[in-house]
């Protein structure tokens, strides 16, 4: 019984320590470090804010055609053809992106290139969750959830995709609708999310034998971002009043990933 809790301690500990500034620091040197790219330094970027705003919304009006819906200026008639997300995925940005069990032992799911290959500085994936200011409670949130995200400015992006966390997201989505357009995306909380990209959560930590192939940069969502393109977004605001553009976190490759390939993240960031 005794070692049976001691593994269940051990295995949150693991997931836990690299939020725990202390061990962090005191490991800091042993480690492999990359850039944290920041929302508001578009210089230190390996890619542009145009450049990711471009990929997403090139993918966001494919899916939107291929589930049969009408953009701007469109004047077809729609054929209601669906077709699997990762189709839709692989036309648009040339790769696919899945969930796995992980390469690394005991860590649970990973995030895998299974088609084609994503070039140096592409958008890989994105971190999905609700996006809280520094002001804004998160206490309750927080308890044994290892999907907490802080961006530089104190940001937080949750993205558990249970228990309370997941209720949140689902209460905060609802409420931001205008009108016929939903303004987020809630599926990234089944197995079969609507945008393949949201997955970024299950991005393993890297080590010194899996180098980090994908860095976090920090992404603030333009106001000329087309309404009808949000609802693919998996992040919403905590609050309705704020007045920040939303806050995304995608994860961009730092080399070009082959099929086959697990994405790894660095949880140990250096801002420049």
């Amino acid at each position: 019984m005794f070692s049976a809790a001691l593994r269940r301690f051990q295995e949150k500990w693991r997931s836990y320590r690299y939020r725990f500034v202390p061990w962090v620091v005191f490991n800091l040197p042993k480690n492999e470090k990359t850039l944290r790219l920041v929302a508001d330094r578009s210089e230190d970027k390996v890619v542009s804010d145009e450049q990711v705003t471009e990929s997403l919304q090139r993918l966001f009006r494919a899916l939107l055609r291929s589930s049969g819906g009408l953009l701007p200026g469109d004047h077809r008639v729609p054929t209601h053809q669906e077709q699997k997300e990762g189709e839709v995925l692989f036309q648009s940005l040339g790769f696919c992106v899945e969930r796995r069990p992980s390469s690394l032992p005991s860590a649970g799911t990973g995030v895998f290139v299974v088609k084609g290959v994503v070039p140096k500085g592409a958008p890989v994936v994105m971190y999905p969750g609700t996006v809280y200011q520094p002001y804004e409670p998160i206490l309750l949130q927080s308890i044994r959830n290892p999907f907490v995200f802080r961006c530089i400015d104190g940001v937080l992006v949750d993205g558990n995709d249970k228990g309370i966390s997941r209720m949140v997201f689902r209460s905060c989505s609802g409420r931001d609708r205008m009108g016929p357009y939903l303004t987020s995306d809630t599926s990234w909380l089944t197995d079969s999310p609507r945008n393949p990209l949201a997955v970024g959560q299950y991005v393993n930590n890297c080590s010194n034998q899996r180098p980090a192939n994908v860095c976090y940069q920090e992404y603030d969502v333009p106001k000329s971002f087309p309404i009808e393109l949000r609802q693919f977004l998996p992040n919403v605001n905590y609050s309705h009043c704020t007045q920040r553009p939303l806050r995304c976190v995608v994860l961009v490759s730092l080399r070009d990933i082959p099929a086959g390939e697990e994405l790894f993240s660095n949880y140990y960031t250096i801002v420049r």
